[in-house]
């Protein structure tokens, strides 16, 4: 049983002010997810309002969990599990109206289901282990959602950058899949290699 002086440690790591900031993200997930299925042009205006919330919030939760030291590996977590669901929910939705290829999104999930069990299951880090490549691709995700909308307003110059974009996301994310497996065997050889103390 935890004593009465890590109890307030423990709650923290679950209510903090940062992982509400996260939690309201994680509340706009259906609502951006059903406006990105629709194709219209007032759907599209909401939607960028949803996503700007939600992109305000994941610049705000981890700087204010730094500045407050609440920060933990359940609340990056949390951070990372909800912004992997706000991207692929609106990447999907827009794949069903064709403006998306199903393999972006589809590659998504399994380049973060191997990130979370490399971490967690494989190598038992106590939080995720993370790669440049794939903090860059985090953050380039967001980016086809956000262009998507002011083409289906009519900025269709913003066409080839989408295409270009996502095909780049589709190829960047496939090597940073590769990456993660290839560094994950080498380091499961090097370990099974060195002396035994």
């Amino acid at each position: 049983m935890p004593s009465s002086a890590q109890t307030p440690t423990l709650i923290s790591q679950y209510f903090s002010l940062p992982n509400a900031i996260t939690a309201i993200r994680l509340l706009l997930i259906v609502p951006f997810a059903l406006l990105m299925a629709n194709g219209e042009q007032r759907s599209g205006i909401l939607a960028l309002i949803v996503y700007a919330v939600a992109l305000g919030s994941d610049f705000v939760d981890g700087p204010l969990a730094r500045r407050t030291g609440t920060v933990t590996s359940i609340g990056g977590t949390f951070d990372h599990a909800t912004d992997f669901l706000f991207v692929t929910a609106g990447l999907f939705a827009g794949a069903s109206r064709g403006v998306f290829p199903w393999i972006l999104p589809s590659l998504i999930v399994v380049a973060f289901v191997q990130y979370f069990i490399d971490s967690y299951w494989i190598h038992r880090h106590g939080g995720l282990r993370k790669s440049n490549l794939g903090r860059y691709n985090g953050m380039l995700y967001f980016v086809p959602l956000l262009l998507e909308i002011p083409i289906r307003m009519g900025a269709r110059l913003f066409q080839p950058l989408l295409t270009v974009l996502v095909w780049g996301l589709v190829v960047s994310t496939m090597i940073s899949i590769v990456q993660r497996l290839v560094f994950s065997f080498a380091t499961e050889k090097l370990a099974s290699s060195s002396p035994q103390e």
